[in-house]
C-alpha cells in the first residue's frame, strides 16, 4: 500500500472542511459548536451522527462510526486509502507526492517540529513573566492587553540573550538541524548558533488546528532596547521564514480563533497586524485575522471563505483610509476577481486616516468599530467608487474610458453568473451616473438648479410615451438591436412604470451571450410576469407609427431609424418640450 507523509495528510485535513464534505452528501444541521445529522451508515430517525470541525472528526453515537475526512471518503464512498487520498488531494488543489523511503523517514522526523515549536512557545511565555523582563511585560500590558488575552494567544518574549532559546531546546534533546528547520536558530559565519528573534514581543502563529507553526516578533520601543547598537535600526516586525510547517502566503494569523468564531456566526474581519487581531478578539470581535507581513494572497482569500460555514461567504477587509490603504484594497479586489463565485465575495471598510483597529478600538470603543464594520461596502460598489471618485466623467471619451475599465473587471470573473450580475450592476451604476448632469459644489457634486422659464407650455407627454414605446418595441421585435443600443436605452427616464419594467426585463434577458429571437424573448417576458407591460408597450398603434420595426427591414435601416427616434426624444428633452422625471 502506498505510504504518504504525515505532513501531506495534515495538509489535506487543513485545506478541506469536514462539515462541508459531509454536507455535500448528507443533510446536516448546526448544533452549537458542532453539526448533527441522521447517520448515513445505519437507519435512524433521531440524529446521533455529529461532526466536529475543530477536532476534525465525525462520530455516530448510535453505531460507533468514527473518522476524519479521509475516513469519511473511504467509508461513505467505498474507496481504498490511496483512492481517497487521490480524490481529496485533487479537491484540496494538491499534487500527489512522489515518495521515496527516505522522504517518508524525513516526514516522520518533521512531525517532531510541532512539539519543538510548542516547547519554544512555552519558554517564551515564561520569559515574558520573568522578573528580569518586567519592562517587556509592562510594555505589552500597557497596550491594554489582559492576562487572559496574553495566555489565549500565548504571547511571549525573546530576550537579548543570543543563546537562551538554543540552550533550552538543546536541553530538550532537539538537534541544531531541527531548530534551524523550524526557523528559530541561525548560525553565524563561524558556525555558532544564535536566536533569530531577540528583544522582541513574540506572537506564536498557529494553523487552523491550533498547532504552532511559526512566530512573529515585534521589537521593543527604543527606550527599552539595549544601548550601543550603532547605526543599525532593527525592523519593527519580523516573521518566521517559510519552513516545512509554515507557508507565509497561505496562512492567516488568528485563524484558529476566527474559524471557531465564524462557526458561531461572527463576521470574519481581515486586519493588518498581530495587535489588531488581538485587540479585536479582546473587544469581542473574535473573527479577526491578519496576513503575515504580506499583501492578501489568493490562497488566503480562499482560506477566508473556507472559515465561514454559511452559504454566503463575505469577509470584511479593513484598511487605513489613506491613499495607500485604498490602493491595498484595490489590489485585494483585483486578486479576488478571478476567484469570485456565487455566494463568495468581499466587503471593504476604511478607517479614518492614520488609524488601525488596535488604536481605533482603544481610543473609541468596540461599538464604534462595529458601527464602521456595519458600513462596509460590497466589492462591486468599492470597484465602481474607485474608478469614479473625483472624476468629472462629462466627456464621451471619459465615459468610454470608465466603461472600458469596468468591462476589464467583469472579464476577469470566470463564473458566468457572477460575471453577468457584475456587468449588470456596473451598467446600472454608470447609467444612473451619466443621466445626472453635475456641477461641482462644496461638499461634493450636486444637481444644478432647475431653470424655470417665465412661461411653461404643457409638455407633450403622450408623444414622448409613443416614442419610448417605439424604441422598446424595436428591441423586442428585433432583439439583435440590443447590443448596439443598450447603453442609450439604459439612460432613458421613461414616462410610465410599465416601460421601465420592460426595459429591465430586456436587460435581464438579452445581456448574455444566449441569442433570443422575438418569440423566445416574448415567452421569457411573459414567464417573468410582464405580460401586461408587454401588451402596453407593443401594440398596433406602435407598429402603425413605426413600420421600420418589421422583420423585412434590413438591419442597417433598422438601426438608423432607431437612432432617429432616439435623437427625437433627446432633442425635445433638451428644448424643454418633454420634462424628464
Amino acid at each position: 500500500m502506498s505510504t504518504f507523509t504525515p505532513r501531506f495528510l495534515d495538509e489535506i485535513r487543513n485545506r478541506l472542511v469536514l462539515s462541508e464534505a459531509i454536507g455535500r452528501k448528507v443533510r446536516i444541521t448546526r448544533a452549537g459548536r458542532e453539526f448533527k445529522a441522521c447517520c448515513p451508515f445505519h437507519k435512524e430517525k433521531t440524529p446521533s451522527f455529529t461532526i466536529n470541525d475543530d477536532k476534525g472528526f465525525y462520530h455516530c453515537f448510535g453505531c460507533g462510526a468514527h473518522g476524519d475526512i479521509i475516513g469519511w471518503t473511504m467509508q461513505y464512498e467505498n474507496r481504498s486509502f490511496p483512492e481517497a487520498i487521490e480524490q481529496l488531494a485533487a479537491q484540496a488543489g494538491l499534487e500527489m507526492p512522489k515518495q521515496s523511503p527516505q522522504e517518508v523517514k524525513q516526514a516522520r522526523e518533521e512531525k517532531n517540529l510541532y512539539q519543538l515549536m510548542d516547547e519554544a512557545a512555552l519558554f517564551m511565555e515564561e520569559e515574558l513573566r520573568n522578573i528580569r523582563h518586567k519592562a517587556a511585560y509592562d510594555y505589552i500590558t500597557g497596550r491594554g492587553l489582559t492576562e487572559e488575552t496574553l495566555r489565549a494567544f500565548r504571547i511571549g518574549y525573546a530576550s537579548e540573550d543570543r543563546k537562551a532559546l538554543y540552550d533550552f531546546l538543546k536541553s530538550k534533546d532537539y538537534t541544531d538541524k531541527q531548530m534551524m528547520e523550524a526557523g528559530l536558530i541561525r548560525k553565524d559565519k563561524n558556525g555558532a548558533p544564535y536566536s533569530f528573534f531577540r528583544e522582541r514581543i513574540m506572537f506564536p502563529v498557529t494553523d487552523k488546528r491550533g498547532r504552532i507553526v511559526a512566530f512573529g516578533g515585534r521589537i521593543l520601543p527604543d527606550h527599552l532596547l539595549l544601548p550601543n547598537r550603532g547605526n543599525f535600526t532593527p525592523p519593527k516586525y519580523i516573521n518566521s521564514t517559510d519552513t516545512p510547517l509554515f507557508h507565509k502566503g497561505r496562512m492567516l494569523y488568528g485563524a484558529a480563533h476566527a474559524s471557531y468564531a465564524a462557526r458561531e456566526g461572527e463576521s470574519v474581519i481581515v486586519t493588518e497586524g498581530y495587535l489588531d487581531v488581538i485587540t479585536c478578539w479582546q473587544a469581542g470581535l473574535r473573527g479577526a485575522v491578519a496576513p503575515l507581513g504580506t499583501a492578501l494572497t489568493e490562497e488566503q482569500i480562499i482560506e477566508l471563505w473556507r472559515m465561514i460555514p454559511e452559504e454566503t461567504k463575505v469577509p470584511i477587509l479593513c484598511f487605513d483610509g489613506d491613499n495607500a490603504g485604498r490602493r491595498a484594497g484595490l489590489r485585494a479586489a483585483e486578486r479576488a476577481l478571478p476567484l469570485l463565485k456565487p455566494g463568495h465575495s468581499l466587503k471593504f471598510m476604511f478607517l479614518p486616516e492614520g488609524e488601525d483597529p488596535d488604536t481605533y478600538i482603544r481610543k473609541k470603543s468596540a461599538e464604534a468599530f462595529r458601527a464602521l464594520l456595519s458600513q462596509a461596502e460590497p466589492m462591486v460598489d468599492f470597484l465602481f467608487q474607485q474608478e469614479t471618485k473625483g472624476k468629472a466623467l462629462t466627456t464621451p471619451e471619459e465615459r468610454a474610458g470608465l466603461n472600458q475599465k469596468l468591462e476589464e473587471y467583469v472579464k476577469r470573473i470566470p463564473d458566468r453568473d457572477v460575471q453577468y450580475y457584475y456587468g449588470r450592476a456596473f451598467r446600472e451604476k454608470t447609467s444612473a451616473l451619466f443621466r445626472a448632469s453635475f456641477t461641482p459644489k462644496r461638499g461634493g457634486y450636486q444637481p444644478p438648479p432647475l431653470q424655470i422659464a417665465t412661461k411653461l407650455q404643457k409638455p407633450n407627454q403622450s408623444q414622448k410615451n409613443l416614442l419610448e414605446r417605439i424604441l422598446l418595441s424595436a428591441v423586442i421585435k428585433r432583439p439583435e438591436l440590443f447590443h448596439d443600443v443598450e447603453e442609450r436605452l439604459g439612460t432613458l427616464d421613461f414616462s410610465h412604470s410599465a416601460l421601465n419594467k420592460i426595459r429591465n426585463g430586456l436587460f435581464d434577458a438579452l445581456d448574455t451571450e444566449i441569442k433570443l429571437d422575438f418569440e423566445d424573448l416574448k415567452s421569457h417576458l411573459i414567464s417573468v410576469g410582464l405580460e401586461g407591460e408587454l401588451s402596453y408597450t407593443l401594440n398596433d398603434s406602435v407598429l402603425t407609427h413605426a413600420g421600420f420595426i418589421r422583420e423585412c427591414t434590413e438591419y442597417a435601416d433598422l438601426l438608423q431609424n432607431w437612432n432617429k427616434y432616439w435623437k427625437a426624444i433627446e432633442t425635445r428633452v433638451e428644448q424643454g418640450e418633454f420634462l424628464t422625471s
